[in-house]
């Protein structure tokens, strides 16, 4: 075995191990064979062509905030140690290593007065998000992640690394570009930057016991067919725990949320969220100018690891009537806490805007749907709770049926055990060749034909 250090491969028993393995998902910890803790795309190709000599399954993890399922009693690649970024800003560009975290995009390019079209979570990984889409806080203006990507490098299933680009493998390029990590192991890849340096943006909160939540969700689904694509919205709701770990103005609220980011300048912002504060009495208000670097604040997404299940439906239309009897399932009278939230589409999403194809589905949707359900892992392996939360995301979704047009693979956190919905039959078409084409033994362990 070529990999460098010997002192990051791991065996279960051994010290690290357990450290190597943990991510920001807790509830489905895996037990891969052998954990490989790359630092180079040399170590990345050793790890893989270790794998297909012994035939194991490949998982890939950098953050943890997705699960890499194929690797239990496989094979493991950890990449959170391949975190270099380089802004080229002449060129409006960002170089990033798989392990990378969007924080360190975020601040690299800030520097430059340039922004990377990252997700509202500035732990997730940078590579994993855009390779599943990257679905962004300023998406209906700027598109998919995806889209901007200029090449990437990728160690396919027989250990060969290959630099892709649209001129070199147009198709392996299109694949991976929504395809997510089942072609291969990509080490680094190279992403347009915009040139966002401010917005105004924040978040305007509702107490859902006082303010009727369908009330909510009408004035806001109204007020969307308002707004520019230069405006981004959701919104979300979710009952806080009674918990003293929590400040004590969200302690066992019920709290309905509307999020903005928006571009444009500080007084036409004020103008487009007036009718937001029309709607009722709110419980914060954090709308303003801001610098880039903290749009982190818009969503808050918890930063601590945690176990969760959730899923995802996109949608032509908003069915208000199926989102207010969404959040009576969901609210107050739910026996667990669920998480849901609804992000407005369109816009620069409906089409490839930027420099690559690719196979990110359902452009068509106006609308998606998330719920995510926080419930208590028993063992690491089996979890208290997860069958009655699978029962109430099912009845959740299916009221969206009539208007569903799939799901999107990165908010099937820990669902992706189900393919059904991911791809249109077309673009699985074409990435199930793929499939054949550069992992013919099906090492990273997805089959596009089903589903």
């Amino acid at each position: 075995m070529d990999f460098t250090d010997q002192r990051l491969v791991f065996r279960p028993g051994d010290d690290g191990y357990d450290e190597e393995i943990a991510g920001f998902q807790t509830g489905f910890t895996q037990r891969p064979a052998i954990v490989f803790a790359a630092r180079s795309a040399d170590d990345v190709v050793a790890a893989v062509s270790y794998a297909a000599d012994a035939g194991l399954p490949i998982g890939v993890q950098a953050t943890g905030h997705g699960l890499p399922g194929p690797s239990r009693d496989g094979v493991l690649i950890s990449t959170r140690r391949m975190d270099s970024v380089r802004i080229d800003a002449q060129a409006r560009t960002a170089t990033v290593g798989a392990g990378v975290r969007w924080t360190q995009v975020v601040e690299a390019a800030a520097a430059h007065g340039l922004a990377p079209l990252n997700g509202s979570a500035p732990g997730v990984g940078a590579v994993s998000y855009t390779l599943g889409g990257g679905l962004g806080i300023l998406a209906r203006e700027f598109g998919y992640a995806a889209d901007h990507v200029r090449w990437l490098d990728v160690v396919t299933a027989d250990g060969t690394l290959r630099h892709v680009t649209a001129r070199s493998e147009p198709e392996l390029l299109w694949g991976l570009l929504g395809g997510g990590a089942n072609l291969g192991v990509v080490t680094a890849l190279e992403i347009a930057l915009v040139p966002v340096a401010r917005l105004y943006g924040g978040a305007i909160e509702f107490d859902g016991r006082e303010v009727d939540p369908g009330q909510i969700l009408r004035a806001y689904e109204a007020w969307t067919r308002t707004v520019p694509d230069e405006l981004t919205s959701s919104v979300a709701a979710l009952v806080y725990p009674d918990i003293p770990q929590l400040p004590p103005h969200l302690r066992g609220r019920y709290l309905v949320t509307l999020r903005v980011a928006y571009t444009g300048p500080e007084a036409a912002g004020e103008r487009l969220v007036a009718p937001l504060r029309e709607i009722g009495p709110v419980v914060s208000d954090s709308l303003r100018e801001m610098p880039y670097t903290d749009s982190h604040t818009i969503h808050s997404d918890p930063d601590f690891p945690h176990s969760y299940y959730g899923d995802s439906v996109a949608v032509r239309e908003l069915d208000v009537a199926a989102a207010c009897e969404l959040l009576a399932l969901t609210g107050p009278a739910a026996d667990a806490m669920h998480v849901v939230q609804i992000n407005q589409l369109g816009g620069a999403l409906a089409e490839p805007v930027g420099s690559a194809e690719n196979a990110v589905p359902h452009r068509d949707a106006g609308w998606l749907v998330r719920v995510l359900s926080p419930f208590e892992a028993a063992d690491g392996t089996d979890a208290t709770g997860l069958d009655a939360v699978r029962a109430v995301q099912a009845q959740a979704f299916g009221l969206f049926a009539p208007q569903t047009v799939g799901r999107l693979l990165n908010f099937a956190f820990a669902a992706g055990e189900r393919t059904e919905g991911l791809y249109d039959a077309g673009t699985r078409k074409r990435l199930a060749g793929l499939k054949a084409t550069y992992d013919p033994a099906n090492l990273f362990r997805r089959n596009y034909n089903v589903g």
